[in-house]
């Protein structure tokens, strides 16, 4: 009999089977999501130069320090530098250079006050009077404090989102090194299977593991292929996975990796010369999962149980998908709620419920946790990690992993 393995070492076998990741230069636009390979630094010190950090003036900080609203300082006013330009002079006592956000600081200048602080008369344009004082270097955006000039922007292994895009653009980077998104052949197996939209015959059901398999693996970078469905016989199973290892980097299948008759997975994988690592682990849903390897390439088994396929994707194919690409941080985030009602596991198998965490951090079971029910895996929105034998009461903190954050 076949031993299940526990999961942490199932995690720990597919990355150790992995290639190293492919190289790739992409421009920041397409980098999205993408992971650096290498460690990106700054060409530039971040921002550029000292710049005002509001609309108002220039001014040295000494010549502006008895200002107040009853009695205001005034000073000359010698000059107007918009962002993108430069004041050609020093600003020395007694004067002042109107600014906008972004105006670099002239020289001699050491604050700005903001517009607000001040006022002007109408017979007199050339002068400002200041009501408030300032301290030096108010109000000033100083060279390089977002980033030195050869400073670390990304380290290696990180992904690309919004925010670090933005950085490197502002520090005038156009190309990263990123690792290459793996193309992954989507398998499922099963004569009983339909496609959406074509009429069903007794016995039959529709296919829904390819469409919600794909949708993970895009938020985690990777590229489905979609192959058609495949009829419950050793012959069509072979030439599917052989085409689909043909064409792309990773191989999923969902069904036909449990024990029946008519469960063809591992048996067309062998006959094909691929190597067997695993099956089975100890985790419920989605105990029959196979791995194994074929030129350099890998095979998922997944069940053919809905819910069995897309939590096995989650805490197995996803990591090494993530893997792949270069990526440091493999998990799936976690959450830290409080249980909102008794929740037990009385099976010998590690469970992970599916669980909808609410905005106040409270954590119920999201349905019938039987692994053929979606219904229950739509309306959750993490899953609970629950230990053989095991019961927490309600108000017990407990950690979601969650896969829509």
């Amino acid at each position: 009999m076949t031993l299940s393995i526990e999961l942490e070492e199932a995690l720990a076998r597919i990355l150790a089977a992995l290639p190293a990741p492919l190289r790739e230069t992409v421009s920041l636009t397409e980098a999205n999501g993408r992971f650096v390979l290498e460690p990106v630094v700054s060409p530039i010190h971040l921002p550029p130069f000292d710049n005002s950090a509001m609309d108002g003036y220039a001014v040295r900080a000494q010549d502006v320090q008895a200002a107040k609203a009853n009695s205001p300082v005034r000073l000359r006013l010698v000059g107007r530098v918009v962002a993108g330009q430069v004041f050609p002079n020093e600003v020395g006592p007694g004067a002042c250079v109107r600014l906008f956000t972004g105006s670099p600081i002239p020289k001699g200048a050491d604050s700005v006050v903001m517009q607000e602080d001040t006022r002007t008369e109408p017979d007199k344009p050339g002068e400002i009077l200041v009501l408030d004082a300032v301290r030096p270097w108010e109000n000033v955006r100083f060279r390089g404090e977002d980033a030195r000039l050869g400073s670390t922007l990304l380290s290696q292994g990180q992904g690309l989102t919004a925010g670090s895009l933005s950085l490197l653009a502002a520090a005038g980077v156009q190309q990263v090194v990123v690792g290459r998104q793996p193309r992954i052949g989507l398998i499922s197996t099963g004569s009983e299977l339909r496609e959406s939209g074509q009429p069903l015959e007794p016995g039959q059901i529709y296919e829904s593991n390819r469409i919600g398999l794909a949708a993970l693996m895009r938020n985690a970078g990777g590229r489905p292929a979609i192959f058609p469905l495949v009829t419950d016989t050793l012959e069509a199973t072979e030439r599917a996975i052989t085409k689909a290892f043909q064409e792309c980097d990773f191989v999923v299948t969902t069904g036909g990796a449990s024990v029946g008759e008519l469960d063809f997975i591992r048996s067309a994988f062998s006959n094909l010369g691929g190597e067997i690592d695993f099956w089975k682990v100890a985790m419920k849903p989605g105990r029959p999962f196979l791995f194994g390897r074929l030129n350099n390439r890998l095979l998922f088994g997944l069940p053919g149980n809905p819910v069995s396929a897309l939590v096995t994707f989650l805490l197995l194919v996803r990591p090494a998908m993530l893997r792949a690409q270069g990526a440091k941080e493999l998990e799936l985030a976690t959450t830290i709620g409080v249980l909102a009602e008794e929740t037990s596991n009385p099976g010998p198998r590690r469970h992970f419920a599916r669980v909808i965490m609410d905005g106040q951090g409270k954590v119920s079971l999201s349905g019938s946790q039987a692994s053929h029910l979606l219904g229950s895996f739509a309306a959750a929105n993490g899953l609970l990690d629950m230990p053989p034998k095991s019961s927490l009461p309600a108000g017990h903190p407990v950690r979601v992993l969650r896969w829509d954050i």
